[in-house]
């Protein structure tokens, strides 16, 4: 059983490490969470918007739309050369998100679930499982954020998020 653990992992591993947009990483989040918790969502759409930079997310309760902060995604990509950082960081605010869709409201029990998938879906060492235990600002802990305020701009969709057959409304 231990063997099979494994070689999920490294298929998690290799799939954000190379995942080539919003969509193949919200795919390894539907993924991890349905493995790890047995429960899954579909219809759910991502904007990208400008934000106070306190803020890298935010689920509307009822709604179908996580809106991801436009600017701290610029500040990330900005701060490393690394396509693996960037996608561990963007996986853990969408996993995030996810699991307030999911109807997980309390930001302790949200913490902790991701802790919890993180670990199950990837190794100890990977950057992702380290930003599930630390939370995703630990990378931004030695970046002056305030240094890259941008004004604000449109809010934009993001076309293909979800990759799915299946009918939102049946």
């Amino acid at each position: 059983m231990e063997k099979v653990e494994r070689v999920i992992e490294e298929e998690y591993k290799v799939r954000l490490d190379h995942a080539k947009g919003f969509g193949d990483i919200y795919e390894i989040v539907k993924e991890t969470v349905k493995r790890s918790l047995g429960e899954y969502r579909v219809g759910m759409m991502l904007y990208l918007d400008d934000l106070p930079l306190q803020l890298g997310a935010y689920y509307s309760v009822g709604t179908n739309n996580i809106v991801l902060n436009r600017s701290i995604l610029n500040i990330i990509e900005a701060s490393t050369q690394s396509k693996q950082i960037v996608n561990a960081f963007v996986y853990n605010i969408l996993l995030h998100e996810y699991l307030h869709a999911l109807g997980y409201l309390r930001e302790t029990k949200v913490s902790q679930l991701i802790q919890k998938i993180t670990e199950e879906s990837f190794e100890e060492t990977h950057i992702a499982t380290e930003l599930g235990r630390n939370g995703p600002w630990s990378i931004l802990k030695d970046v002056p954020i305030n240094m890259f305020e941008t004004p604000k701009r449109l809010r934009e969709v993001v076309k293909n998020f979800e990759k799915t057959d299946t009918r939102y409304i049946a």
